[in-house]
């Protein structure tokens, strides 16, 4: 599986699969951020696109739509994820019939593994490290068959899709950002939009300094691993996607840094203003607003919300 196998034709043909999907994944809406009382400091054209407004609440049931229609109906099958992944592999698992595991870090909400669970299926929540072990338990020991949350060819096309619609508002972005956890966001969005032949685009991946394994891994020109930890559990998995890795080589111009403090400072804002946005969905927009990519001044540039799960008991957490 390489960098070469992500063709416009094989997007174009997930984006068909999702777009057509059972499982109804919604083409989100992206709206001028002069439409909405967010600040801005910055004199350029943003749109935002509302992934949070997604079917499950993040842009994951993309990717898991084209999975499961290129998967085995009724199988058995266990992943790993801190929530927003699980929620919609567990949801299309329901539908489609399918036993399911998922493999969760102690460090996500315990919301989330209940929420899981409703739909049937089983959570184990295991330390951050152990995680892709107890994953290859499953496949050995309980003949499972692994669906990887970032790391994932088919995944990876049903992300794209995304792109696609964003080039269907804005045919010629500038700059577009994207949150990156393990990559297969950011890595989906950008080969579609290069593919097209937006050969000018700038592309920027968001982390957290606490998860920033795929910035390391541009550094040292390999996938790395490392201890990752950040409000944004959603961005922290140990270790960036090889697949992603590459195609983020390939198409993303770079990636940027926020912190922990910053992130809080974006959920806040974006609820004030009537956009309920987890910390893994605002990454995007709080390195926008911290002035964090180079170069917006008069551009028109889109910003992804990627996902919006985050309970009354997490948003408590917040200032404002």
């Amino acid at each position: 599986m390489s960098a070469e196998a992500v063709t416009l034709d094989l997007l174009r043909e997930a984006r068909e699969t999702v777009r057509g999907s059972p499982l109804g994944v919604i083409n989100t809406p992206m709206i001028p951020w002069g439409q909405t009382t967010l600040p801005l400091d910055i004199h350029c054209n943003i749109h935002i696109k509302l992934e949070n407004m997604q079917r499950t609440g993040s842009f994951k049931i993309r990717g898991v739509a084209n999975q499961f229609a290129r998967r085995e109906k009724g199988g058995h099958f266990v992943t790993m994820s801190a929530g927003n992944y699980g929620k919609s592999f567990a949801y299309a698992s329901k539908h489609y019939g399918s036993k399911g595991k998922v493999v969760m870090p102690e460090t996500a909400p315990a919301s989330r593994s209940i929420l899981i669970q409703s739909f049937g299926v089983e959570v184990e929540r295991v330390p951050t490290s152990c995680m892709m072990d107890v994953v290859t338990r499953c496949v050995q020991e309980d003949n499972m068959t692994f669906l990887h949350s970032f790391d994932d060819l088919d995944l990876i096309a049903g992300h794209a899709s995304l792109g696609m619609e964003v080039l269907e508002v804005m045919p010629q972005p500038d700059v577009v950002v994207v949150c990156c956890g393990g990559g297969g966001l950011l890595a989906g969005v950008a080969a579609a939009i290069k593919l097209s032949g937006c050969d000018k685009t700038r592309i920027y991946g968001v982390e957290p300094e606490g998860a920033c394994t795929m910035y390391k891994s541009f550094i040292e020109k390999k996938p790395v691993s490392m201890d990752t930890k950040s409000i944004a559990s959603g961005l922290a998995p140990p270790f960036a996607g090889k697949l992603p890795f590459e195609l983020c080589q390939r198409y993303v111009e770079g990636i940027v840094l926020i912190n922990d403090e910053e992130i809080k400072a974006a959920v806040s804002t974006l609820y004030s203003s009537g956009l309920v946005v987890e910390a893994s969905g605002c990454a995007a927009f709080a390195a926008i607003v911290n002035n964090k990519i180079p170069g917006l001044e008069g551009k028109n540039v889109v910003c992804i919300l990627s996902g919006g799960n985050i309970g009354k008991d997490e948003l408590a957490n917040f200032p404002g």
